[in-house]
């Protein structure tokens, strides 16, 4: 049997998870987490609330769930086979000449689809790591995303170093995106020319302003007549940060795990020394 009855005998599809997490993932887009309810979820679906609680055991499972699906919409960094777990990486072993070459690209298309996704799904930002049952896309994309790293060479500890300061600067970037009153450069130069026409009205003249604060006026300025193009800026950045690990990947391919500014590990004593 492949559907169910209703009150009424209209026919509907029968409850899954999937089709629960599928409901809630487009309501939590519209309406924030906070209007986000089982009960309204339930109306949505044509359904007693009770129903819902077969496929998730509350609300904080339903996030986990929506959370798992917007990490399954994120490029992952490398689609090759994973290894085999009882073959973890030798870090003997020379990576492959494809894998020297495609790290950053991949790390750069990775953080790019990142963004889009929190961009698509603003009421995410700030739950992607702090989930505490991750779901099979989140383990896939950071399982995808340390062994693009370590194929390319990186030791253990600066692949934790690149996937922190990566992650640290697309999740603070979205944040800062979501409480931006504009979403065009077009929209950010006549909000920039807004407020420095009001400025120049009710508090000072313009004169004034810029002596007092020459490099603000002159970025005001510029930003009403150009605009703020934040996909621009967001790939600058990045393009800065993949550039700073491009110049320290060899010295950090070859200091191995040992944390930097770590003081050396003390030499084995001898055991003919006098003492």
């Amino acid at each position: 049997m492949t559907a169910a009855t209703g009150a009424k005998g209209a026919s509907r599809p029968r409850l899954s998870r999937d089709a629960v997490l599928a409901a809630a993932l487009p309501m939590a887009d519209r309406e924030g987490l906070d209007g986000l309810s089982m009960r309204a979820l339930a109306q949505r679906l044509g359904v007693v609330p009770m129903a819902l609680y077969k496929h998730v055991a509350n609300k904080d499972e339903l996030i986990d769930g929506i959370v798992d699906l917007v990490w399954a919409e994120v490029e992952p960094p490398d689609a090759a086979d994973p290894p085999n777990a009882a073959d973890p990486p030798d870090a003997a072993d020379p990576p492959d000449a494809a894998d020297l070459q495609s790290w950053r690209p991949a790390m750069r298309a990775r953080a790019a689809s990142l963004r889009q996704a929190l961009r698509r799904h603003p009421w995410a930002v700030g739950l992607m790591e702090t989930r505490m049952r991750p779901g099979p896309a989140n383990l896939f994309q950071h399982n995808a995303m340390m062994g693009c790293l370590r194929r390319a060479g990186f030791s253990f500890r600066t692949t934790v170093h690149v996937t922190s300061v990566l992650d640290a600067y697309v999740y603070g970037f979205a944040l800062q995106e979501k409480t931006l009153p504009f979403d065009t450069a077009e929209e950010s130069g006549a909000l920039a020319a807004q407020k420095l026409a009001q400025q120049q009205q009710e508090e000072r003249p313009p004169a004034e302003l810029a002596a007092a604060f020459p490099y603000l006026m002159e970025v005001v300025a510029e930003l009403a007549a150009q605009g703020y193009d934040y996909d621009a800026e967001f790939a600058t950045g990045l393009d800065l940060i993949l550039d700073g690990v491009e110049r320290l990947r060899p010295e950090w391919s070859r200091a191995g795990d040992a944390p930097p500014g770590s003081a050396p590990a003390d030499p084995a004593p001898d055991p003919g020394a006098p003492r």
